[in-house]
């Protein structure tokens, strides 16, 4: 039984008529197996698998790669990828995107809208956003918590991912994070959504891009922060 029902195929088939380039979803996941190793239990990893499967069936420009975790450690532990079920997004963009977790609910649309812009090579980000990326001197390491059940959390993820297009600096990562509980204790996640970069800045709660780049570059470019305040009391 198809986890995207008909309706709903029709109209990401609709959407996806636009596409422009190619986009490759690489998705780690473990061998379905009868046996279940005690630590190595992947609780979404069948369902993640069947729902890109039936997204990258929607469209010819979409390509899915799948890896074994486990078999293919090397490649795993190269892309930075340290549990599971992940998956990365390649297309148009300059950075990272990555999924932790299945992209259910509202984060669904969060997808959708990805494999949207990274074939079409659209950010929707302000001249100023993109000036301000370009300054950058370290990379950022962004991470957005959400949940399945979230309405706020999708206009996070989308933002997030929108950087890591813009910005080879950047590497973007959506974590469904009842799926992942150490995380959620380490970084002490109470609401969502919730963001933390290079584990300096948290913000909580959905931000504007303009709020989140000022808190980003007060951050990690406060010179480049101050120059631009002064620029723009000057005018």
């Amino acid at each position: 039984m198809a986890l995207i029902e008909a309706s709903d195929q029709e109209k990401i088939r609709e959407l996806f008529k636009d596409l422009d380039g190619e986009v490759t979803i690489t998705y780690f996941t473990q061998r379905e197996s009868p046996l279940l190793i005690p630590g190595h239990e992947c609780q979404f990893c069948k369902e993640t698998r069947e729902l890109l499967e039936e997204v990258a069936s929607l469209s010819d420009k979409i390509h899915l790669q799948v890896k074994d975790f486990y078999r293919d450690e090397a490649e795993a532990r190269q892309r930075q990828i340290e549990r599971i079920p992940a998956f990365i997004l390649e297309g148009k963009a300059r950075g990272r995107l990555r999924f932790f977790g299945i992209p259910a609910g509202y984060e669904f649309s969060t997808l959708i809208e990805d494999i949207r812009r990274l074939s079409r090579g659209e950010t929707a980000l302000s001249p100023q956003t993109q000036q301000q990326l370009q300054s950058l001197q370290q990379d950022l390491h962004i991470q957005v918590f959400v949940t399945p059940t979230c309405p706020y959390c999708p206009r996070m993820a989308l933002l997030a991912h929108a950087l890591a297009m813009a910005s080879e600096r950047v590497t973007a990562d959506v974590v469904e994070v009842s799926e992942f509980v150490d995380l959620a204790q380490r970084y002490r996640v109470q609401g969502v959504p919730k963001t933390v970069i290079n584990d300096q800045l948290e913000i909580l709660g959905a931000v504007p891009e303009t709020r989140l780049m000022q808190q980003i570059m007060q951050t990690f470019a406060p010179e480049a922060a101050q120059s631009s305040q002064a620029s723009q009391s000057q005018h």
